[in-house]
């Protein structure tokens, strides 16, 4: 039978094309395309409530958001357990289905009492708190299943490609709840994200069929389908254990913190510039706007080519050393408009350059560590980051009543988080290029 590409010259320059314009080959089409609708079905959901949750901390007061900081720790030092010991008794391909579907029945928990009680103060709050806790575990998790079932190089090449489909989210989702809040409510937003997020979860499925289809040379494919076992507080241990996770786990600190002093200068200022509850949703929302359409134009084209012809390093190192310039630029400059610009760029770096390059440092270690590990790190480790941040931020407030302080401090920790960024990329190559199975 002849071969349509030979038969179609041009159909076959164009694919040829699309493979060097986004470096994908042939068979990937099917990974990426599933990737890519996973996290945008999530992110879709997320963030219809992120702008909602932003003004609910507000709500509280800006003085008081340490608090919430504090209880998102708390109640994350809780799931966590709980995660653990779902993911020890489950197989690598339920972790994902399960977890979502739990969380999915939160949400309709939660609309339930917004419908009962919508003005319940408490009850935002525990959103807020929930709603932190949730989309760290649910996009970790997301991010566990792309690492167990590509290879480094795979990795390289298409995890910024997929990660465009949560971009593409961020962009829909404050669309879509704009449009349909006033018409279904907060309750109904939350109906409809538990949809997407089980949606989600399919897609999830698809890809795990995608690599039974197309087995790699890993021998640690065959086990996907038999518990990962070990028990709740594996992933602690094992950061505990390796001086490569441990390293991650500061990055991840290091990072938390930094983006806890923006939040909070944003915080603010937003505050103080706008005083309207409703104008400061608008606020929010246009940031994420701008934030995710400047991450979509990077992620598709420019974070592949750098990862696979400069390395990972690269990826987590650019992103702080310009935190550290726009936490100088802050400090001259103390209002809104500065503010904004680099808290964008921040945004932009982090979820375009800095996680998917985080999240390739995951596809050296064992799937126990890529489940568990790195939960730990990406939620633990990182709202602990978060309360630390949080606590050093308003007591430098208190302290000094000089805003530059804290922006000044802020600049040498986004240098410390250069060099860990830099020690992480070279410690990624030296496992690359010896066996996965070496001692951490």
């Amino acid at each position: 039978m002849a071969d349509p590409a030979r038969s179609n010259p041009t159909r076959a320059s164009r694919g040829r094309q699309l493979q060097d314009v986004f470096s994908v080959e042939r068979g990937e089409v099917p990974v990426v395309v599933a990737g890519a609708s996973m996290f945008f079905l999530l992110f879709t959901g997320y963030f219809m409530l992120r702008p909602v949750r932003e003004t609910m901390g507000i709500a509280g007061g800006v003085e008081n958001l340490q608090w919430l900081f504090t209880a998102t720790f708390v109640a994350t030092l809780v799931a966590l357990p709980l995660f653990g010991w779902i993911a020890s008794r489950t197989t690598r391909r339920h972790i994902l289905p399960w977890t979502y579907a739990f969380f999915a029945l939160n949400l309709v928990a939660f609309a339930i009492g917004f419908v009962r009680d919508p003005d319940n103060i408490w009850a935002a709050r525990g959103f807020y708190v929930w709603l932190s806790v949730f989309n760290l575990l649910v996009i970790s998790l997301a991010w566990s299943v792309l690492a167990d079932l590509l290879s480094t190089g795979q990795a390289k090449r298409l995890f910024a490609l997929i990660a465009g489909g949560a971009s593409v989210g961020g962009l829909t989702g404050p669309i879509v709840g704009t449009l349909l809040v006033p018409s279904i409510g907060h309750a109904g937003l939350l109906l409809l994200a538990a949809l997407l997020l089980m949606l989600s979860a399919v897609a999830a499925i698809v890809l795990h069929r995608w690599r039974d289809r197309h087995p790699d040379a890993d021998a640690e494919s065959a086990t996907r389908g038999a518990p990962i076992g070990g028990h709740p507080f594996a992933g602690a241990t094992s950061v505990l254990r390796s001086g490569y996770l441990a390293g991650i786990a500061l990055f991840v600190v290091l990072l938390a913190v930094v983006s806890t002093f923006l939040y909070f200068e944003q915080a603010k200022l937003v505050a103080e510039t706008f005083p309207d509850r409703v104008r400061q949703t608008q606020v929010f929302g246009l940031i994420d706007l701008v934030v995710q359409t400047l991450t979509l134009c990077v992620q598709v084209f420019l974070t592949g080519r750098i990862a696979s012809r400069l390395g990972i390093g690269v990826l987590l190192v650019g992103v702080p050393l310009v935190m550290a310039a726009g936490f100088l630029w802050i400090a001259l400059a103390p209002v809104f408009g500065v503010l904004a610009v680099v808290m964008v760029v921040r945004r932009v770096g982090e979820y375009a350059l800095v996680r998917p390059g985080r999240e390739m440092l995951y596809t050296v270690v064992t799937p126990e560590d890529q489940y568990k590990a790195k939960n730990f790190i990406d939620t633990v480790v990182y709202r602990g980051g978060d309360a630390i941040g949080g606590w050093v931020k308003r007591a430098l407030d208190v302290l000094a009543e000089v805003p530059a302080v804290a922006m000044a401090i802020g600049a040498v920790l986004a240098l410390i988080w250069a060099a860990v960024g830099a020690r992480l990329g070279r410690m990624e190559r030296e496992k690359e290029a010896g066996p996965v199975s070496a001692a951490l």
